[in-house]
């Protein structure tokens, strides 16, 4: 993990790289990837991970996230990069720049104005079982031809709901499970799609569980390597 405040002697900073992210692993090079399978068991996707780049100021840490997402035969179908924020109590993924990069590329060659707003996702540091986490949201309008189209993402209900051990061909880990609602709207119709994060210290994500509506699995994606 990358420290919060860059101090000159070693041993300081290698405490301050402990206490900036607990569950995140902001140093540069780790990698990561995910699996993704539908809810019968079949490959969907692979995400390939790697934190790019790291920097330090006085006001804390910001790693960018570069990932590759390949389809079940093995073919890129995209390529971006998100940041990751560290101010020493938790985390905060940057919501708009991970959607902003891979809009962006989609929409590069093409006259689409797209501008976003919203907050960011965080995560604090201490979690216990039961507790209440920050929503976050965002808000995409996409402007083409004089007609705009609105999407509106909110990430809501976030709670931990208990700890659960996890074993995957990474390792097995020790999780707080956090249960959230994704809650899409666009052009006026809501949809809403329940999820489970597990979360272990010094990793991050383990695994995570999207839902439809009515509770049935709709895909479970698990840490299959990691590597720092």
């Amino acid at each position: 993990m990358s420290a919060l405040i860059l101090i000159l002697l070693f041993t300081s900073n290698a405490l301050s790289q402990i206490n900036c992210s607990r569950y995140y692993p902001l140093e540069e090079g780790t990698t990561l990837q995910y699996t993704s399978i539908n809810h019968k068991g079949k490959l969907e996707s692979t995400a390939d991970y790697i934190v790019s780049k790291v920097e330090n100021s006085t006001s804390g840490t910001v790693a960018e996230m570069t990932f590759n997402l390949s389809d079940k035969k093995g073919k890129e179908i995209m390529q971006s990069s998100y940041n990751i924020s560290c101010s020493g109590t938790g985390i905060k993924i940057d919501f708009q720049s991970l959607m902003a990069s891979a809009m962006m590329k989609q929409y590069q060659e093409m006259e689409i104005e797209v501008d976003l707003t919203g907050t960011d996702i965080e995560l604090p540091n201490d979690l216990t079982i039961g507790q209440e986490l920050m929503d976050a949201n965002i808000t995409m309008t996409i402007s083409m031809a004089g007609m705009n189209m609105k999407t509106i993402v909110n990430m809501m209900n976030r709670k931990v709901e208990k700890k659960e051990n996890v074993t995957t061909s990474s390792g097995s880990y020790e999780c707080f499970v956090i249960y959230s609602e994704n809650e899409s709207q666009v052009m006026g119709i809501k949809k809403t799609s329940p999820s489970r994060l597990w979360l272990t210290e010094g990793v991050g994500m383990v695994k995570q569980e999207s839902y439809k509506s009515n509770g049935d699995l709709l895909s479970t994606t698990t840490l299959t390597k990691f590597n720092n």
